[in-house]
């Protein structure tokens, strides 16, 4: 019975809005994104994918085109890197505005520790990426600058 209420409910909603589900919590958000940069599986091990479907799951549709345009990057903008080998990644909420989070995140590049400040939404989507600071830029300023 409740596979067929499933069922039902799936076909009543528009196939678009159904793939791109949002995230429940900052914290789910940002997991996420991470588990695309670990060894296991091909499609989850090669960083965070650039298609627009991607794109519309994980970042603001002020975001999104910026993501998924083609673009000449000297390094991943989410791992400081060109290549990476994460150490354990560590999530901890800095402060809570309304519909904005501030999270902080920080792991160990093949050696490096890098520290990345994600600012996150949300809204009827669910939880999505506004922004990413590093200490020296953002991922919008980094995107803008390498886009072809």
């Amino acid at each position: 019975m409740k596979i067929a209420i499933a069922a039902a409910l799936a076909l009543l909603l528009p196939g678009p809005l159904a793939a791109v589900a949002g995230f429940k919590s900052p914290e789910s958000l940002i997991r996420n994104v991470y588990a695309h940069y670990g060894k296991g599986t091909p499609e989850l091990s090669r960083g965070l994918p650039r298609d627009s479907e991607t794109a519309a799951r994980y970042f603001d549709p002020t975001l999104r085109k910026a993501w998924s345009a083609p673009r000449r990057e000297p390094y991943d903008f989410l791992v400081q890197g060109s290549s990476w080998k994460l150490g354990a990644v560590s999530i901890s909420i800095l402060r809570r505005q309304f519909d904005k989070t501030h999270v902080a995140v920080t792991f160990d590049n093949q050696g490096r520790g890098v520290t990345l400040n994600f600012i996150v939404v949300d809204g009827p989507e669910g939880w999505l990426i506004s922004d990413v600071e590093s200490p020296h830029d953002s991922l919008r300023m980094f995107l803008a600058q390498h886009r072809n």
